[in-house]
Protein backbone atom coordinates (compact mmCIF):
# COMPACT_ATOMS: atom_id res chain seq x y z
CA UNK A 1 0.00 0.00 0.00
CA UNK A 2 1.16 3.45 -1.15
CA UNK A 3 2.04 5.37 1.70
CA UNK A 4 3.11 9.10 2.08
CA UNK A 5 3.39 10.78 5.90
CA UNK A 6 4.00 14.86 5.96
CA UNK A 7 5.88 16.47 9.07
CA UNK A 8 7.44 19.27 10.06
CA UNK A 9 4.37 21.99 10.06
CA UNK A 10 3.73 24.76 12.35
CA UNK A 11 3.70 28.56 13.47
CA UNK A 12 6.05 30.99 11.96
CA UNK A 13 6.44 34.42 11.57
CA UNK A 14 6.87 35.83 8.08
CA UNK A 15 10.03 35.88 7.21
CA UNK A 16 10.83 32.59 8.51
CA UNK A 17 11.62 29.48 7.83
CA UNK A 18 10.12 25.96 7.87
CA UNK A 19 11.64 22.32 6.78
CA UNK A 20 8.83 19.80 5.85
CA UNK A 21 9.58 15.83 5.29
CA UNK A 22 7.51 13.48 3.51
CA UNK A 23 8.26 9.62 4.27
CA UNK A 24 7.35 7.28 1.27
CA UNK A 25 6.83 3.50 1.72
CA UNK A 26 4.62 1.02 -0.35
CA UNK A 27 6.29 1.59 -3.48
CA UNK A 28 9.86 1.64 -5.76
CA UNK A 29 11.12 5.47 -5.01
CA UNK A 30 12.90 5.84 -7.77
CA UNK A 31 10.16 4.64 -10.24
CA UNK A 32 7.62 8.30 -9.39
CA UNK A 33 7.89 11.68 -8.71
CA UNK A 34 7.01 13.13 -5.35
CA UNK A 35 5.65 16.58 -5.01
CA UNK A 36 3.82 19.39 -2.70
CA UNK A 37 0.31 21.18 -3.17
CA UNK A 38 -0.99 23.49 -0.68
CA UNK A 39 -4.98 24.13 -0.18
CA UNK A 40 -5.58 27.48 2.01
CA UNK A 41 -9.51 27.94 3.03
CA UNK A 42 -11.22 29.59 0.00
CA UNK A 43 -8.54 29.13 -2.35
CA UNK A 44 -8.06 26.75 -4.90
CA UNK A 45 -5.51 23.56 -4.38
CA UNK A 46 -1.98 24.75 -5.99
CA UNK A 47 0.53 21.94 -6.88
CA UNK A 48 3.93 24.02 -6.49
CA UNK A 49 6.85 21.93 -6.17
CA UNK A 50 8.21 18.61 -7.59
CA UNK A 51 11.10 16.19 -7.38
CA UNK A 52 11.54 13.57 -10.13
CA UNK A 53 13.41 11.38 -7.95
CA UNK A 54 15.18 9.33 -10.84
CA UNK A 55 17.31 12.17 -12.16
CA UNK A 56 16.63 15.01 -9.58
CA UNK A 57 15.27 17.07 -11.82
CA UNK A 58 13.03 20.02 -9.79
CA UNK A 59 10.08 22.35 -10.51
CA UNK A 60 8.94 24.83 -8.84
CA UNK A 61 5.98 27.65 -9.37
CA UNK A 62 6.38 30.80 -10.04
CA UNK A 63 4.81 31.57 -6.22
CA UNK A 64 7.73 29.86 -4.49
CA UNK A 65 10.57 29.79 -6.77
CA UNK A 66 13.45 31.45 -4.89
CA UNK A 67 12.10 30.64 -1.49
CA UNK A 68 11.57 27.08 -1.56
CA UNK A 69 13.45 24.07 -2.20
CA UNK A 70 12.48 20.57 -2.56
CA UNK A 71 15.05 17.50 -2.19
CA UNK A 72 15.04 14.17 -1.74
CA UNK A 73 16.81 11.22 0.30
CA UNK A 74 16.36 8.37 -1.45
CA UNK A 75 18.07 6.11 1.04
CA UNK A 76 15.76 7.19 3.25
CA UNK A 77 12.64 6.88 0.78
CA UNK A 78 11.81 10.96 2.22
CA UNK A 79 11.35 13.78 0.29
CA UNK A 80 12.30 17.86 1.90
CA UNK A 81 10.90 20.69 1.35
CA UNK A 82 12.56 24.00 2.94
CA UNK A 83 10.43 26.75 2.82
CA UNK A 84 12.73 30.22 3.16
CA UNK A 85 10.99 33.90 3.31
CA UNK A 86 7.56 32.65 4.35
CA UNK A 87 4.84 35.08 4.00
CA UNK A 88 1.37 35.23 5.46
CA UNK A 89 0.34 34.27 1.89
CA UNK A 90 1.89 30.75 1.88
CA UNK A 91 -0.46 29.48 5.38
CA UNK A 92 -2.00 26.33 3.94
CA UNK A 93 -2.14 22.70 4.20
CA UNK A 94 0.97 21.35 3.15
CA UNK A 95 0.37 17.92 1.73
CA UNK A 96 2.91 15.49 -0.44
CA UNK A 97 1.86 13.93 -3.46
CA UNK A 98 2.95 10.79 -5.72
CA UNK A 99 3.13 11.72 -9.18
CA UNK A 100 3.79 9.53 -12.12
CA UNK A 101 5.84 12.05 -13.01
CA UNK A 102 6.41 16.08 -13.52
CA UNK A 103 7.29 18.66 -15.91
CA UNK A 104 7.43 22.81 -15.60
CA UNK A 105 3.72 22.07 -16.82
CA UNK A 106 2.20 19.09 -15.96
CA UNK A 107 2.31 16.84 -12.58
CA UNK A 108 1.00 13.60 -13.61
CA UNK A 109 -1.15 12.71 -10.64
CA UNK A 110 -1.29 9.41 -9.29
CA UNK A 111 -3.98 10.13 -6.39
CA UNK A 112 -2.12 9.55 -3.76
CA UNK A 113 -1.09 11.80 -1.06
CA UNK A 114 -0.54 12.12 2.64
CA UNK A 115 -3.12 13.44 5.16
CA UNK A 116 -1.18 16.81 4.90
CA UNK A 117 0.42 19.59 7.36
CA UNK A 118 -0.79 22.78 8.70
CA UNK A 119 1.26 25.67 7.71
CA UNK A 120 0.53 28.94 9.52
CA UNK A 121 2.10 32.27 8.82
CA UNK A 122 1.73 35.26 10.93
CA UNK A 123 2.21 38.62 10.22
Amino acid sequence: ERQLVESGGGLVQAGGSLRLSCAASGFTFDDYAIGWFRQAPGKEREAFSCISIGDGSTYYADSVKGRFTISSDNAKNTVFLQMNSLEPEDTAVYYCALYLMCSDEYYMDTGSWGQGTQVTVSS
